[in-house]
Order: C-alpha cells, then sequence, then structure tokens
C-alpha cells in the first residue's frame, strides 16, 4: 500500500481529520428496503451511536485490536509472514501485513487518539468491487482523530509500536462487510513502518 500522510485533501471521499470528538457527529445510515415498498420516513435509522475505547496493541509480531464498544477483539495485522509471527517476539515492527478489511454499511466510525502519538489506518473508497491495488495507508501525526464515512474499507487503527487507545464513536447496528486477502487475492497489503512522523 502507498503511505500517505493525513490531510483534509488526501481524505476527500473517505473520511475527515477531526479536532475535537464532541464535535464530530457520526452519520447513520437508514436501513435498507428490501422490497418495492420504501422504509416509512423517520424510521430505520434510530439504533444512533455506541463509542468506548479502541486498544491498538503490538505483541511480539502481532497487532492485536479491542474495541470496547463493540466488544470486539481482532488480529488486525503481522509484522512478519502470519506463519512466522510469534506474540513473544523482541523485534520491534518494521512493516504492517493486512489480512482483513471491513466497511460499516450501517454508519461512519470516529477514531480519536487518547495518547497523542503517531498511527495508520488503511482505506479504500467504498464498493463491493474492491481489490488490494485500491486501499492507500494514512498516516496521522496523533494530534487529530479520523473520521470515516459509511461504506469505506478499513480495518481499525494501528499503532506504530507497543499500546495506543483511541477514543471510539461508530453505529449501534455495527454491521460489517468483509474482505479476506489472503483468501481472496492469495496476498496481503504491506506497508513500512515510518515512525518519524
Amino acid at each position: 500500500m502507498p503511505v500517505v500522510d493525513a490531510t483534509p485533501a488526501a481524505l476527500d471521499g473517505f473520511g475527515k481529520l477531526v479536532n475535537d470528538p464532541g464535535e464530530c457527529s457520526i452519520e447513520i445510515v437508514q436501513w435498507p428496503a428490501t422490497g418495492t415498498r420504501p422504509i416509512d420516513a423517520g424510521t430505520g435509522d434510530e439504533a444512533g451511536t455506541i463509542e468506548g475505547t479502541f486498544v491498538s496493541e503490538w505483541r511480539g509480531d502481532i497487532l492485536y485490536g479491542r474495541n470496547e464498544a463493540v466488544s470486539g477483539n481482532y488480529i488486525l495485522a503481522y509484522a512478519t509472514e502470519p506463519e512466522e509471527a510469534r506474540d513473544d517476539s523482541a523485534n520491534a515492527p518494521g512493516e504492517m501485513l493486512l489480512w482483513h478489511a471491513n466497511y460499516h454499511p450501517d454508519g461512519g466510525q470516529l477514531f480519536f487518539p487518547l495518547d497523542h502519538r503517531p498511527f495508520y489506518v488503511p482505506l479504500a473508497l467504498p464498493g463491493d468491487d474492491i481489490a488490494p491495488e485500491k486501499f492507500v495507508c494514512f498516516r496521522f501525526d496523533g494530534q487529530q482523530g479520523l473520521y470515516i464515512h459509511p461504506n469505506v474499507w478499513h480495518e481499525g487503527v494501528f499503532a506504530l509500536a507497543g499500546t495506543q487507545r483511541f477514543f471510539d464513536k461508530q453505529g449501534a447496528v455495527h454491521a460489517r462487510v468483509s474482505v479476506d486477502f489472503a483468501r481472496e487475492f492469495s496476498c496481503l497489503l504491506e506497508a513500512p513502518i515510518l515512525k518519524d512522523v
């Protein structure tokens, strides 16, 4: 994946930079009609939002994610080939290998850094015709957060080293549509970890 600095222009279509999480509203998408009759006005978008802490933590060669808002636990990335990755490795991660991504059709998502350290977020524009080459890895300096529009492909937030915490706010329905790069494309998405942000 190309690694680019997160700027308002670079994030156009994906989302936006956020200075104050309290000032960021979350877009909620109305539940789709399954037949020819429309959803009644004012319904299908009433679940609201849910919030909590998202923790991104390197343990050896494996980057784990924990989303307390939705009680989710994930492997976000690897610093080496997955079959060689070890929790007890003493090597500092020099790259991240992404195996999975998803999007939320029900609403947007906000990640705001609580520790104010640099982080990465891989993103791709909406569309189920997803392919590895459509992903861009955005680099954040840790002073601003990221709001992701509904339907934008992503996979959590990526600490560059150690453990980082993020305030997370997202649609309460938490629907997910996923891609598994190893199974579908026989590859992993790779980005170098540049710590001099």
